[in-house]
């Protein structure tokens, strides 16, 4: 699949039903996703840190989110989207350059926070979270070519605003052109549906917090357009890493290791799921 094909594929999955995009952290993990049947991928921030050591807030420079996201291109006929964090850097003209060189990559999308990436992760002023949108937004029609801009308002998350400001910044999001639009872990699906009712824009819900009580389904009948899972997967995939090496090391059990899967599975679905 070429990735023009890949583009339009992308755009064409924002325009209408509910699918879910999972986020893969390397090679091997997008190919196994490719393989049982996602539509698309996007990477996470946090899970590509956590693949370098690294703590999830600032962990990654944008070179590295770029040489990342290339490889996940790179390892299957999947579009991809990137998470961005804030678009790494303050100003406009940074979310700008973020886009465009994203763009250059080969990403079919990308997402970007209002807020800043440093302890306590304090919002953008609103006017300036704004023009950061808009300024990204106006990066990515300049390529000419289908890009799913993704708009998110992180406070509510970070306990930074609540939740009215939040539907305040996604109808300004709106305003200023996005395609998508998105408040990571609002407080439960009443929120969830609140918001969904403040925008007329399709909106990004992630599998996390109260919202992983809810099936793909329900949140299709809400009117989700789009279900991520950020770094949830990478960090089950940790918690199998924590719970296995202390039951060996404190307990002298390998009882956590009766579920793994075979390598010849696992070397199947990485056949399947790789770029022809």
């Amino acid at each position: 699949m070429t990735l023009a094909t890949r583009h339009q594929a992308f755009h064409d999955l924002h325009q209408s039903g509910c699918f879910v995009i999972p986020n893969p952290w390397d090679r091997g993990s997008a190919k196994m996703m490719a393989a049982l049947g996602a539509k698309a991928l996007t990477t996470s921030s946090a899970a590509h840190a956590f693949t370098l050591g690294r703590p999830d807030l600032g962990g990654v420079t944008r070179d590295e989110a770029l040489a990342h996201a290339a490889d996940l291109i790179a390892a299957t006929n999947l579009p991809v989207s990137g998470d961005f964090e804030n678009g790494f850097g303050d100003s406009p003209d940074a979310v700008a350059e973020t886009v465009r060189l994203a763009g250059e990559v080969g990403l079919s999308g990308i997402s970007v926070e209002d807020t800043q990436m440093v302890p306590g992760n304090p919002a953008y002023a609103f006017d300036l979270a704004v023009e950061r949108i808009r300024a990204g937004v106006a990066a990515a029609r300049a390529l000419n070519r289908p890009f799913i801009f993704c708009a998110r308002a992180d406070g509510v998350m970070n306990g930074t605003y609540d939740l009215s400001e939040g539907i305040r910044r996604l109808q300004a999001f709106q305003d200023a052109g996005t395609d998508l639009l998105y408040i990571p872990v609002p407080p439960g699906p009443a929120e969830l549906a609140q918001i969904l009712a403040s925008v007329t824009k399709p909106v990004n819900a992630l599998a996390a917090g109260p919202l992983k009580t809810l099936t793909v389904a329900e949140m299709a009948t809400l009117g989700i357009r789009r279900i991520s899972t950020g770094s949830q997967i990478a960090r089950l995939a940790h918690a199998a890493i924590r719970d296995s090496v202390s039951a060996m090391l404190e307990h002298g059990s390998f009882a956590p290791l009766a579920g793994t899967a075979s390598g010849d599975e696992i070397d199947a679905l990485l056949l399947k799921g790789s770029a022809q």
